[in-house]
């Protein structure tokens, strides 16, 4: 992508305007606001949790921007924003190839407008900004491995909460599809059993390391892009 482009303190304000904007939409949205009908089991979906995280990325990445006098490119948490990335990859494919469609899921809550930033137009957006306004060709092996600490957070969190709870599963959720304890089917006993749970969860361990191994391959190929069109241009030939 040129160079300009993607330094541009001006598009780079927009977009994570945008973004700030509608996440806050969207956080306000998870908590039952538009429904008129406070949900208080909100703080156990991972869903939720990751839009709070990537949005308090994000205000941070548009606070680093407006300091700055200088197009450049945007530096703000590396790590932390790519270890982000593959939660919101997997919520998007969770949901539209899993959870959408449960049958014990009512497929109006599907159209919601927090359900549909949350799982669809807010980690698209996050992608492309990564792509777009982060300079490539710096991410370290170890990252991807990294990715799979907020997976394992996430899984300790729900059971420990679960304990505190004294695992009463008669307490449904606000959608009537899962126990609070357990608020998704992969990581209920009672719909899985212990082994459908150990297998989920490692799976979902492999999709995060798997998902931030391919986001290391894009950032290796956007960075020898990068330094190719810089070597062609040195070179007085006008890439293209």
């Amino acid at each position: 992508m040129p160079e300009r482009i993607a330094c541009s303190r001006t598009l780079q304000l927009i977009f994570e305007t945008f973004y700030v904007t509608l996440s806050l939409v969207a956080c306000v949205g998870s908590v039952g606001f538009f429904q008129m009908k406070f949900t208080g089991d909100f703080y156990t979906y991972f869903t939720n949790l990751s839009c709070y995280l990537c949005a308090g990325i994000m205000v941070a990445e548009l606070v680093q921007t407006a300091r700055k006098k200088e197009d450049s490119y945007v530096s703000a948490l590396p790590v932390l924003r790519f270890i982000s990335i593959p939660g919101l990859i997997v919520t998007f494919l969770v949901f539209n190839l899993l959870l959408a469609g449960d049958p014990a899921r009512d497929p109006a809550l599907n159209f919601q407008v927090e359900c549909i930033l949350c799982h669809i137009v807010l980690p698209i957006l996050y992608l492309i900004d990564w792509i777009l306004f982060y300079e490539h060709g710096r991410v370290r092996r170890t990252w991807p491995l990294l990715a799979a600490a907020l997976p394992a957070a996430y899984l300790a969190f729900v059971f420990v909460h679960a304990a505190v709870r004294g695992f009463d599963a008669s307490v449904m959720n606000y959608a009537g599809t899962d126990p609070v304890i357990y608020p998704y089917f992969f990581l209920n006993p009672d719909r899985v059993g212990l082994s459908g749970i150990l297998l989920w969860s490692c799976g979902l361990l492999v999709a995060f390391v798997g998902i931030g191994g391919i986001l290391m391959g894009v950032d290796r190929l956007l960075g020898r892009r990068k330094a190719c069109s810089q070597d062609i241009t040195k070179g007085g030939i006008a890439p293209f």
